[in-house]
């Protein structure tokens, strides 16, 4: 079935290859003649060629899970004002769903997937992924980069970490927990929540690694809420101070509350559970010169402006310099599924069932 898929995706790539020989054709006989061969090309002209294939195809289709990639389609089509860029955006889990139903259809409407790891993985089992190029990959972690046997099937483009958020009009700063541990001390009982979703699976799978199953039980002990919504809903509960505290906010969630004026602030308890997202290529020369701004300094910088945290090594903030927990990097698929579904049942033990 899969290698099925592969031959069609691979005909759709051919199709796609057709609108470029006009542009390659002038160019150097050492250039790309194939969507696959241009993806990998690293020579000097590489931009120079992408732009002329993208000037013929001139649009493409970005499914995305994160609200920040409009503006980061808004500052591309600025810099290629002959691309348009389509967005289509859902949470992840419902994005590769609907991205697999269509390939399975025929149907290749996605030109690039951008989310995180977990769903990536699964979209990369199926064999869609064209490996690529990523001309500044050399400014990434090594834990970021999936790569293949010529290329990238893709590179983190950014990071979110999820840790202690709490409110200080009830917590004052100097009082809130500095450590993991601290989260046992009894004054926290009744006062603490966590999200259901796999922002939640992520962060008990972090911990119980980090701090083993003993540790777990005594923060049971907590009497910890388990919250079924996302992230950014329980942040809001901190906000208005419904949930004084909770270990598995996102950092960009508190930024953006704060600039509100919010009693709110964010530490990092370590190590912190880090979450990366990914673009991967489908189809088309205009998603290729996409990819390569997005893992740009330019791209990067952009990813910055909208609360989020930069992967490249060049570029990172000193905020950042705490251990990270890559707890979706540590798993190929098959093992990670076992893994999210041992910490779901972990939860519901530990902090659903016993109340």
């Amino acid at each position: 079935m899969i290698m099925a898929r592969v031959v069609r995706i691979t005909k759709k790539w051919l199709g796609s290859a057709l609108l470029l020989l006009g542009a390659v054709e002038c160019f150097a006989a050492a250039a790309p003649a194939s969507i696959s061969q241009l993806a990998l090309y690293q020579g000097a002209d590489r931009e120079k060629i992408l732009v002329e294939g993208a000037k013929k195809e001139a649009a493409f289709m970005l499914y995305g899970s994160h609200t920040w990639y409009r503006t980061l389609a808004k500052e591309f089509e600025k810099k290629y004002p002959f691309i348009k860029v389509t967005e289509y955006r859902t949470d992840g889990r419902t994005l590769i769903k609907r991205a697999l139903e269509e390939i399975r259809a025929g149907q290749y409407i996605a030109d690039v997937i951008a989310t995180t790891g977990e769903q990536m993985d699964l979209m990369k089992r199926e064999g869609v992924f064209l490996e690529h190029h990523v001309p500044e990959a050399r400014h990434y972690p090594e834990d970021v980069k999936h790569k293949g046997k010529n290329g990238f099937y893709y590179v983190g483009h950014y990071e979110t970490y999820a840790s202690l958020g709490f409110n200080t009009s009830l917590i004052p700063t100097a009082d809130a927990p500095k450590t993991m541990l601290d989260l046992l001390n009894p004054k926290w009982k009744g006062k603490m929540s966590i999200v259901s979703t796999t922002t939640g699976t992520r962060w008990i799978g972090s911990t119980l690694e980090a701090f083993g199953r003993e540790y777990l039980d005594k923060l049971a002990e907590q009497d910890v809420k388990v919250q079924n919504m996302s992230g950014a809903a329980l942040a809001g509960l901190v906000v208005s101070g419904e949930v004084p505290l909770s270990p598995t906010i996102f950092d960009a969630n508190i930024t953006q509350a704060k600039q509100k004026g919010a009693p709110v602030e964010w530490r990092p308890l370590e190590p912190v559970v880090t979450t990366v997202a990914y673009a991967g290529l489908i189809l088309k020369a205009p998603a290729l010169l996409f990819l390569d701004w997005l893992h740009s300094r330019e791209g990067q910088q952009m990813i910055q402006k909208g609360g989020l945290w930069s992967p490249r090594e060049d570029i990172g903030s000193l905020a950042q310099k705490f251990k990270k927990s890559y707890i979706d990097e540590k798993y190929g698929v098959e093992e990670a599924e076992k893994k999210y579904a041992e910490w779901d049942k972990l939860m519901q033990q530990l902090f659903i069932r016993r109340k």
